[in-house]
């Protein structure tokens, strides 16, 4: 299959369908939201994702923009012209056949005249150990993007700035973002840097290798629960249903952190080329 008919399936399926630990969570939330208000919201994003499923139509009217992590492996076949139009063209196909929103506009300050394609997909390169390259895909809509922020803190503060930086983050955002949402978060790096962190942390599943980090995601999620912002912002237990972090080196005058907010339509893909591509895959 060529690969850009892969990633168009993929796509495909992203917009309509939540990965399964994302479901999960969202259903989990259903039955133990202790708010009436907060219930109906979330007894009905339930059955949206039911309906989605049943109509093979999106999840939600935003579609989002087409956001890409692509990590290449060090030893694999490579024609990098050719991966980037096949990235492209997928999502251009995606586009236009699974009733994607036209969502982009060329130019961001003055005529914002509207692309008619989604594109162009906004992709990110990364070099990593092995043969294979993996096309991460994140269908990143702007009612929360909206609600993303960094914030630079001073290195002589810790954990309990970092939470509650990611607190006023959301404390801000409200309702904004269709909660409950999902939070990526990037510390360490640059500004531009963390940011970009925040982005991959929304892409992994799997749980952090760092026990310390996996332990802040936690108290952050805790943290930002007892807000009580709740389903839809009508208050209750599930405002964030997880969050995920990502670290890298900084400057020891800095600690930048990032997040990027997700509503609960965390919509994702993932493809994967085996020994490489230089368009004979």
């Amino acid at each position: 299959m060529k690969l850009s008919k892969s990633i168009e399936n993929a796509l495909s399926s992203a917009v309509r369908v939540l990965p399964e630990e994302v479901e999960k969570a969202i259903r989990k939330a259903d039955k133990c939201e202790t708010s009436r208000l907060g219930r109906v919201v979330l007894d009905n994003i339930v059955k949206n994702i039911d309906v989605s499923k049943e109509t093979l139509l999106p999840l939600c009217q935003d579609t989002g923009m087409f956001w890409a992590l692509v990590s290449i492996g060090k030893s694999a076949r490579l024609n990098l012209a050719l991966l980037e139009s096949e990235i492209i063209a997928g999502c251009r196909a995606a586009s236009k056949n699974a009733f994607y929103r036209k969502s982009v506009v060329k130019d961001p300050l003055f005529d914002r005249e509207n692309t008619n394609t989604n594109l162009p997909v906004i992709i990110n390169y990364e070099l990593v150990e092995g043969s294979d390259i993996s096309i991460k895909l994140l269908l990143k809509g702007f009612g929360s993007e909206n609600c993303s922020s960094v914030r630079m803190l001073n290195p002589t503060q810790g954990e309990d700035d970092v939470i509650a930086a990611v607190c006023d983050i959301v404390s801000k955002a409200g309702g904004k973002p269709c909660p409950p949402i999902f939070l990526g978060v990037g510390i360490g790096g640059t500004m531009d840097k963390a940011a970009l962190l925040s982005k991959k942390a929304l892409l992994r599943s799997e749980s952090n290798s760092d026990k310390r980090y996996r332990e802040l995601e936690e108290k952050i999620k805790d943290a930002v629960n007892r807000l009580n912002i709740g389903p839809g912002g009508l208050g209750g237990d599930n405002t964030c249903l997880g969050v995920a972090i990502e670290s890298f080196p900084t400057h020891i005058a800095g600690l930048p952190v990032a997040v990027t907010v997700n509503c609960h339509a965390e919509r994702r893909a993932e493809v994967v080329v085996l020994g490489g591509y230089d368009g004979q895959a």
